[in-house]
């Protein structure tokens, strides 16, 4: 497989650089990074900018090798990340893009574009995390409605969403009947009566994620991404862009990152500790490697339509724990240090410590590598 870029993504990539050589240096200060609402805005106007110079309908118009060169540049020129809209624009709107209606596109991906609205996701239960199968949040219909009543927990970026991407159950489960056969993809507006947002603050004390509890509300049918209790496969979609390109950008943050640790060793004497150079040579290959395996996923995905594939699975899997490995090494280089929760490391090492769970567990990643790549046989 040919992972080399043709000239004229090259040509692409050189017109992007320009633009945020440009551009870059005239934005606002960052906000703070536990302030939501505040980062909501920085990142919406951000995306506002992509919009008005025609990168924002990457996801749409352009290839998925387009759109990984536009990932790889923004996050080597240190452009702002999606933030606030990670799910709308990594994960809704690629589903929807792949797997709605032109009515459903239409609405819905102009105003994630444009930075108009942002999306959380509703996938996660109390009971049902891992086993998403077994979400017992349900739907019932009721003429042009969708009366939905039940909790969701984990939901990213609930507090300063305008719509959801819910999963909910519209036919019970019976002894007969697959688990996931009764579910259904619904975009629900944010702003209907009957939802209660609970923030939930992390170690690091930012409420990126929340509770989120349902008392019939009332979502529109036409708002159903799929057929009717056919939204396990749809989920499916999701979760291949979750796992497949959404996390594209943070392996060249990683990469960054590791560049600044190996600095920070040199200036600090911590590399005259051969353990710690082993770790961060070990690092480096690891990284080379995964940007590799993020290339033949996006090439694998540009040649089957553009959805990834089981691929991401082994991406999203090795990405975890190296990730994890590296703010490890980051807490040994800096010392004392690695507890100041004023050091970005510090901070970033925290949040990896959910990177083995968010966007499915390793443990279910080994099982999908297990019985869809290896072809080994379901457990029991």
């Amino acid at each position: 497989m040919d992972l080399t870029y043709t000239a004229q993504e090259e040509e692409f990539r050189a017109e992007l650089r320009g633009w945020l050589k440009r551009v870059l240096p005239g934005l606002p200060q960052r906000p703070d990074p536990l302030d939501w609402p505040g980062r909501r805005a920085y990142d919406t106007t951000w995306q506002r900018m992509l919009y008005d110079a025609g990168y924002a309908d990457l996801q749409r118009e352009a290839t998925p090798t387009q759109h990984l060169i536009f990932l790889e540049e923004t996050e080597r020129a240190g452009a702002p990340y999606v933030g606030a809209n990670f799910v709308g624009l990594l994960h809704a709107g690629p589903t929807i893009a792949a797997e709605g209606t032109a009515e459903q596109r239409e609405r819905w991906l102009p105003p994630i574009l444009r930075g108009d609205e942002v999306w959380c996701q509703g996938f996660s239960e109390p009971d049902a995390g891992s086993d998403l199968a077994s979400l017992r949040t349900k739907a019932v219909r009721d003429g042009d409605h969708y009366v939905v009543t039940g909790s969701k927990i984990w939901t990213s970026h609930a507090e300063v969403a305008d719509w959801c991407e819910l999963l909910v159950r519209t036919t019970p489960v019976t002894p007969d009947t697959p688990k996931h056969k009764g579910i259904t993809w619904l975009g629900m507006p944010m702003d209907a009566p009957g939802i209660t947002v609970r923030p939930l603050r992390t170690l690091a004390g930012s409420t990126e994620f929340a509770e989120m509890f349902l008392d019939e509300v009332r979502v529109p049918v036409a708002h159903r991404v799929g057929a009717e209790n056919d939204g396990w496969r749809v989920t499916m979609v999701t979760l291949s862009f979750e796992r497949g390109t959404a996390f594209v950008g943070e392996v060249v943050a990683c990469r960054r990152t590791l560049a600044a640790v190996a600095r920070a060793a040199q200036a600090n004497g911590t590399w005259d500790d051969p353990a710690v150079r082993r770790q961060l040579g070990r690092l480096n290959a690891e990284f080379m490697t995964l940007w590799r395996l993020t290339q033949w996923n996006v090439s694998e995905a540009q040649r089957t339509g553009g959805v990834p594939g089981v691929g991401g699975s082994v991406f999203k899997l090795r990405y975890s724990h190296a990730r994890q490995e590296l703010y490890d090494t980051a807490a040994d280089v800096l010392g004392p240090d690695a507890y100041d929760v004023g050091h970005d490391w510090t901070l970033d090492r925290l949040s990896s410590l959910s990177y083995t769970i968010a966007a499915g567990t390793s443990q279910i990643q080994q099982n999908i590598v297990a019985e869809r790549i290896l072809g080994l046989p379901k457990g029991r």
